[in-house]
């Protein structure tokens, strides 16, 4: 149903009612002949309090209902932002889901495990402060006592709540070794299966230790209780699929979660915690990677598949290497896949019938791309013939010509302008690191609170004066910060919503959306290379110094002062201030 409209105008008889329809000056009560019987509202039913467009003031969405009886346990104070629930009733009909008749007292509303209401729940622990020993049946012989909603608190201190207690720490699990065998293998889901009620069948002494984990890492990262209850209903419905009580979880059946919105993440982390996790997620990149050789001949695809294999995951035996980058990785087999392509249609089927001609056949005539199809191939049969996979590198004898980049070229000073002056502190200081002092986007996601002290920016062995303006952004966003996450732990100097309750880092395409499409971390140490430059009459050491370039990167930028600069080509604003030690 489309939200109906909102009328504004007022009966122009009694000026207090809302039009009673479109295009009529009267409200139902001062209708001409009447007053006119108004319709039963079309969402409700009711016949009371009518409002307008077809609805009573219950309903109307500009209307502003007085307070009512709680339709699950007839507490008086209920409002409509909570579905004309009280607080109590709110959180009980969310643990439970069962409607029906009370076994106690016969009221039709959400039962518990039961089948009792909560009114008769709350008049047995009214009436037990003075019959401990009293039943449920015995507490409610009498009748019982309607309560004003939201007044109950619990048994603590009588200044304010009870103090939290810390969680006991405990040690992780050890899951289970055996597996108990199915006879049938069916697909986790939960559109069939109520999520309460698998949460319901978790095993009490898993869920329990499993809780205190939950406790532990709400208490660490500042988790709402909204938060919590979710994590806990989704460690419990894991528990629930388990056809053997103990055994590890996979990171596969957590991803059945999504189909009810609860934190994936965040449940992974707490079974990772309690050491119930078996991750057997395969990575994106990996997926991707298949796709990319599909069609390739079979001897072909697993040369390429162990140099992926050793780029990815690195290699600890001689000759040893370092993980590669996934950029890296997407880069290189986008940038041989033509000459790959080309290979297995002319009949090759394996790296090893590769000679220097075919190398020099596949090889495009653009520079540019010349030059990145040569780095692509060197790297797959250098690391190849390293393995003794292939015998011989035909890129040996083939000479691809490095292709040079483009001259540097600054941005418009009113873009950086309008991005430091951006009314969002995190974009501010974000565009104020960058064009200050050439942080590149890889520092900007790890930089950590502790990196900054005593007004310096530390970055590995270097140690950087911060900018006054740079300073002035970092303690507005700081306070920010403080106002929006108050509790979390997250020791990053940059978070937003999704990494405030953990400790992981922003991502590249965060800082990419927040500077917009006008600027990126390229083009603003671009501009602040260039003005560096300009500003020291095209002093190499400077550059090294002053950014960590090496002396080919900063030659690049140097080459393109031709002649002293004027006065007003320097920017002593941005180059003052920035001097590194």
């Amino acid at each position: 149903m489309s939200k109906p409209k909102v009328w504004k105008a007022m009966c122009r008889v009694c000026g207090i009612r809302p039009l009673a329809m479109p295009r009529v000056d009267y409200c139902f009560t001062c209708w001409p002949g009447g007053p006119v019987t108004p319709p039963p509202c079309l969402r409700c039913g009711s016949r009371r309090h009518y409002y307008a467009s077809g609805l009573c003031a219950r309903c109307h969405p500009s209307a502003v209902p007085p307070v009512d009886s709680c339709r699950n346990c007839l507490a008086w104070g209920a409002s409509r932002h909570l579905r004309w629930l009280c607080k109590g009733c709110n959180s009980w009909c969310r643990k439970y889901d069962v409607s029906g008749p009370c076994r106690v007292c016969g009221l039709d509303s959400v039962l518990d495990l039961d089948g009792v209401c909560r009114l008769c729940r709350k008049q047995a622990a009214l009436v037990r402060g003075a019959r401990a020993q009293a039943t449920l049946q015995e507490t409610n012989r009498d009748g019982q006592q309607l309560f004003i909603a939201d007044l109950f608190s619990g048994h603590g201190p009588p200044m304010g709540r009870r103090p939290r207690q810390a969680p006991v720490p405990v040690e992780p699990l050890v899951p289970v070794t055996y597996r108990q065998l199915v006879l049938f293998e069916m697909a986790r889901t939960l559109r069939h299966r109520g999520m309460h009620g698998l949460a319901r069948a978790a095993d009490p002494r898993l869920a329990a230790v499993l809780d205190v984990f939950t406790r532990e890492r709400a208490a660490r990262y500042g988790w709402t209780h909204e938060t919590i209850w979710n994590v806990r209903t989704g460690v419990n419905i894991m528990l629930g699929f388990q056809d053997t009580p103990g055994v590890a979880i996979t990171a596969s059946d957590v991803a059945v979660l999504s189909e009810v919105n609860l934190p994936i993440r965040r449940v992974l982390e707490v079974l990772d915690d309690a050491g119930m996790l078996e991750d057997d997620r395969v990575p994106a990149v990996a997926s991707w990677f298949d796709r990319q050789i599909t069609g390739l001949p079979a001897p072909m695809s697993e040369e390429v598949r162990a140099w992926f294999r050793i780029m990815f995951e690195g290699s600890t035996t001689t000759p040893r290497q370092r993980p590669r980058t996934v950029t890296t990785i997407k880069l290189y087999l986008r940038w041989m896949h033509p000459a790959l392509a080309a290979w297995a249609q002319d009949g090759k089927t394996s790296l090893r019938e590769i000679s220097v001609q075919d190398v020099r056949d596949v090889l495009p005539d653009d520079p540019l791309r010349r030059d990145q199809t040569g780095q692509a191939l060197r790297s797959l049969f250098r690391l190849l013939k390293a393995r003794r996979i292939v015998f011989r590198n035909p890129l040996s004898q083939v000479k691809t010509d490095k292709h040079s980049p483009g001259t540097p070229m600054s941005l418009s000073p009113d873009d950086i302008k309008d991005a430091l002056n951006s009314p969002d502190p995190g974009r501010a200081l974000v565009t104020a690191l960058i064009a200050f002092h050439g942080v590149t986007s890889l520092q900007l996601q790890h930089l950590q609170l502790t990196d900054i002290r005593d007004g310096r920016l530390t970055l590995g062995d270097r140690s950087i004066p911060l900018a006054e303006p740079v300073r002035r952004r970092l303690s507005t966003y700081l306070d920010y910060r403080a106002l929006h996450w108050p509790n979390t732990a997250n020791p990053h100097l940059l978070i937003h919503f999704r990494t405030a309750n953990n400790d992981g880092h922003v991502g590249y395409r965060w800082i990419f959306l927040l500077l917009g499409p006008k600027l990126n971390t390229r083009k603003l140490r671009t501009d602040r290379y260039l003005d560096e430059a300009r500003a020291t009459n095209g002093d190499t050491r400077r550059l090294t110094d002053l950014f960590g370039l090496s002396f080919q990167a900063a030659q690049r930028y140097t080459d393109t002062i031709t002649a002293p600069p004027t006065p007003n080509t320097a920017s002593p604003t941005r180059s003052s201030g920035t001097r590194g030690s």
